[in-house]
């Protein structure tokens, strides 16, 4: 429903005129929090205000009448009040009730009327009229003549319901007795108290004259639309003498009591009579003009008569519509359920009938609609889910198009932001990764990145990573890897070793800031690479004697004996685990690698007599890596006439001094082995150290 109250013009700031909070039933205690509030057009003067502690609508500035509404007649403020929470829209018509704040005053303090002296009895004159800004009762409500023995006075009233004076002749004049009568004209309002305004009427009495002029007709009518250009002709008066010369002679002119807005828009040519259009005329403002016209002859003894002209004004469609956000809820969360308030929306068309008459819509492809709540205002509200992440603003067309021919239309375009809520979770670049990684790197170095993205916008695609608990070889994942949590990026925090571990995967977590939050996985899967840091071990022939193995060979031998075969391990792997055999010096025997992890000597060659019965070989192990580690070994062959039966018959054989002393590069590779052990053993006791 609609509510509708009144309230006297002219109150103070502060003054009651109602309590909305009651009326409309809301919880008073909630209006700040759903801001309740009165919306009105922009640059609108603000004359009600509601307080929003006790729902109560006051006077926020004083309310003149006379000022805000020009035109007589009901004077309504119309107010919007809308609610947010859910919205609600409440259309409220407060009448500003006339006070009787101003007298009738007339345009001038003193009037002359001539009147011939052959004027019949009952004959009427019109008089200037006063003027009241007030309305009903308190204008303009009678009219009073001081007592005289000649002329009385009758109110009549025009087709706007205002009053104007005649005055009637009771009794025959004569110049020659009395040139001038003086009356007192009064002017009375229907206020309480009673305002009134006066004014002197000098009635002079002229000569007779034969014939006075005549209009065709006492009343004419015309219409004009109010569109019609300055210069318009309104109409055409014609008024006749019987008469000749001077006093045959009309001039046209409008009645003292003529308006004075009718005196702006419209001229009398003083010989022709034509009525001329002068002002713009507003179909919205008035649509009838009352013109009085008097004509009179040129001769000495002058009488006017009098007419009236009614102009009819002819709405033409002059106002495009008027389109007004009255409020707007923006930005609007995607996930708000279809018909949600988007914002309040008001047409106005100040023509009338089909010309005021208005349609709004809204442009195609947007999934917005208008809904009218009251006449001429219309809620624009959401019809389906929307998506951020698919269009994160809207541009909405409104249209407001009369009825008019040709219609005149308004379009008002509203952008709607979308506002996001957390309704994506992260999504990683790869479904996994792989990662490889060099042994014997530096603790603290990065050795990949991860990247996560998320749809949503500010705080909802704000993302952290961490990785998820677990264990690798029995020891906690954080002690193996971190993670930068806003870059993503990676890091080792030990160093890795090949031999000990060679791949090992981590779940690398992605968390929004939204709330609630939401997250995503992701497999990381590390490969330790191999490098070349472990020279190859000679696990045979064992030395004996210091770092010589001997080995015992018959020199009944031919070519291609097997004398003996060397093996060696390298705890690398691939190339830098694949190992040759070789020997550093040219000898009569060969070798030759038949497994990859051994070498068989043989003989080139039979022994002869001159061949020496003891001969030192060295056979170099090397691997495949860049760079390439080796290891060596020497080995003392024993050319024998018979092979002994066991190990103990050979204990007589002793190495000579420069056999029986251990080569350089033995030495060095034994110290080299002697302190990666020890670094690798005091490594574990410090991390284990650490650990507890």
């Amino acid at each position: 429903g609609q509510l509708r109250y009144t309230v006297p013009e002219e109150l103070e700031h502060g003054a009651f005129v109602a309590n909305l909070g009651e009326d409309l039933g809301l919880d008073v205690s909630t209006l700040s929090a759903r801001r309740f509030r009165i919306v009105s057009r922009a640059g609108a003067r603000q004359h009600l205000e509601v307080n929003l502690e006790n729902g109560i609508l006051f006077v926020n500035e004083r309310i003149d009448r006379e000022e805000v509404c020009e035109a007589g007649g009901t004077c309504l403020l119309h107010l919007q009040l809308l609610v947010e929470s859910p919205l609600e829209l409440y259309r409220v018509e407060v009448e500003v009730l006339d006070i009787n704040d101003h007298a009738p005053t007339f345009p001038w303090q003193e009037y002359v009327l001539e009147v011939a002296e052959s004027a019949v009895l009952g004959a009427r004159f019109p008089l200037e009229s006063a003027q009241d800004p007030d309305v009903g009762t308190n204008s303009v409500h009678t009219y009073r003549l001081s007592p005289n023995s000649f002329f009385s006075l009758e109110v009549q009233t025009r087709s706007d319901a205002s009053k104007f004076a005649e005055l009637v002749l009771e009794r025959a004049l004569d110049r020659e007795q009395q040139r001038v009568h003086q009356v007192l004209l009064t002017a009375l309002d229907g206020g309480v108290p009673t305002r009134s305004g006066t004014a002197r009427v000098l009635v002079t009495v002229l000569d007779a004259n034969d014939n006075v002029p005549a209009f065709d007709q006492p009343s004419y009518s015309v219409s004009l639309p109010e569109d019609a250009p300055a210069g318009t002709l309104v109409i055409q008066l014609n008024a006749t003498d019987l008469d000749e010369g001077p006093n045959a002679e009309i001039e046209y002119s409008f009645s003292g009591h003529a308006p004075s807005r009718v005196r702006e828009l419209f001229h009398i040519e003083p010989r022709s009579g034509q009525v001329l259009l002068k002002g713009p005329l507003d179909y919205e403002r008035s649509s009838l003009h009352e013109l009085y016209v008097q004509a009179k002859d040129r001769g000495p003894s002058a009488v006017a008569v009098h007419c009236r002209v009614l102009v009819h004004l002819l709405d033409v469609n002059d106002n495009a519509p008027e389109v007004t956000l009255t409020s707007v809820s923006t930005p609007v969360l995607e996930d708000a359920p279809p018909g949600t308030v988007i914002a309040v929306i008001s047409v106005l068309d100040r023509d009338s009938g089909d010309n005021g008459r208005v349609s709004c819509e809204v442009g195609p492809d947007v999934p917005f609609e208008l809904r009218s709540s009251f006449r001429n205002y219309y809620t624009l509200v959401t019809t389906q889910a929307l998506d951020r992440e698919l269009v994160p603003e809207y541009n909405v067309s409104i249209t407001a198009r009369d009825m008019g021919s040709p219609a005149l239309l308004t379009r008002s375009v509203l952008t709607v932001p979308v506002s996001d809520v957390n309704d994506n979770a992260p999504r990683f670049l790869q479904p996994s990764y792989s990662v490889y990684v060099m042994e014997n790197n530096a603790p603290g170095a990065s050795i990949c990145s991860v990247s996560a993205l998320d749809p949503d916008c500010q705080q909802n695609a704000y993302l952290s990573y961490s990785i998820a608990d677990g264990h690798i070889h029995g020891m906690p994942v954080g002690t193996y890897v971190s993670i930068n949590s806003d870059s993503g990026h990676m890091y080792a925090l030990r160093s890795l070793d090949y031999e000990q571990i060679r791949s090992f995967q981590i779940q690398v977590q992605a968390q929004d800031a939204g709330f609630p939050p939401l997250s995503a996985n992701v497999t990381v899967h590390i490969f330790v690479l191999d490098q070349n840091d472990n020279a190859p071990v000679i696990v045979s022939p064992m030395p004996r004697n210091g770092s010589v193995a001997t080995e015992l060979v018959p020199r009944s031998a031919g070519p291609g004996y097997l004398v003996g075969t060397v093996s060696a391990v390298d705890a690398d792997a691939g190339l830098n685990s694949r190992l040759s055999f070789q020997l550093l010096q040219a000898t009569d025997f060969t070798l030759f690698s038949v497994a990859p992890d051994t070498g068989e000597l043989r003989t080139l060659r039979s022994f002869l007599e001159q061949d020496a019965t003891r001969q030192q070989l060295v056979v170099q192990v090397r691997d495949g890596g860049q760079p390439a580690l080796s290891a060596t070994v020497s080995l003392l062959l024993s050319v024998v006439d018979t092979m002994p039966q066991t190990l103990s018959d050979f204990s007589e054989f002793s190495l000579p001094p420069e056999a029986s002393s251990a080569s350089p590069v033995t030495i060095y590779l034994l110290v080299s082995l002697g302190s990666i052990s020890f670094t690798f053993l005091l490594a574990i006791l410090i991390l284990t150290a650490i650990r507890c």
